[in-house]
């Protein structure tokens, strides 16, 4: 509005100026007309000139403008690519937290079943494949609930302790039987056999597994690190 108001300010004196010339020239006689002639030239100059500082201010105004225009685009291209660097960094460091705690599930879900599964040999089809007391042992302990997976840890167990064999007597601390109960006479509570009748020892010794460590491979996993059950 401002420069309206200059460039109309600037007509406006040019054009008082001349009529400022043409009241002054009837009194200045003969040379009127020249007088008139130069007054009207020289305010024709002087809103040449008010034009001509408008257009270069407004020329100057509008490259001002639009090289903050430029500067701001900038700024917000800078800004988007730094957001996106920063995106695609937390996107990375978590997909490396992903894939570790992965790794870490797996790693832990393999000693899981190590652990539970501390006998990693062949397994039997069926309790046929064993003999005697052996045969006896794996058909009562899938009675008991155990899988016949479990049987080569209950038969690695008992041939530690005993080699099957429902006599056997520890000379040194007095466990006696298959399972190498401690005193033997603990066995009385599956039967009053407990001496002579292995299947009464089996099924003390599946109980007593069941109570004190869920499956015979948890109990033979405790032997091994303990050397006794």
């Amino acid at each position: 509005m401002s420069r309206l108001w200059s460039r109309l300010g600037a007509r406006t004196a040019a054009v008082a100026l001349l009529s400022v010339g043409v009241a002054g020239g009837f009194y200045l006689g003969e040379d009127r007309e020249t007088q008139q002639q130069g007054l009207t030239a020289q305010a024709g100059l002087e809103v040449d000139r008010v034009d001509i500082a408008y257009q270069r201010e407004r020329q100057s105004t509008h490259q001002v403008a639009f090289a903050k225009q430029r500067a701001a685009e900038y700024q917000a291209k800078l800004r988007a690519e730094q957001a996106a660097k920063e995106a695609a960094e937390r996107a990375r460091k978590a997909e490396a937290a992903a894939a570790a705690r992965k790794a870490e599930r797996k790693a832990a879900e393999k000693a899981a079943t190590q652990a539970a599964k501390p006998y990693d040999g062949p397994i039997p089809e069926s309790c046929a494949e064993y003999s005697g007391n052996r045969k006896i042992g794996c058909a009562m302990m899938i009675d008991a609930g155990f899988g016949i997976s479990e049987f080569p840890c209950l038969e690695k167990l008992w041939t530690k302790e005993s080699g099957w064999n429902h006599k056997a007597r520890n000379s040194s601390s007095g466990a006696y039987g298959i399972p190498q109960a401690y005193p033997g006479s603990k066995m009385g509570s599956a039967g009053a056999d407990w001496q002579t009748n292995p299947a009464t020892q089996i099924k003390w010794g599946l109980g007593y597994i069941k109570g004190r460590y869920k499956t015979p491979c948890g109990a033979w996993t405790y032997f091994q690190n303990n050397n006794t059950y």
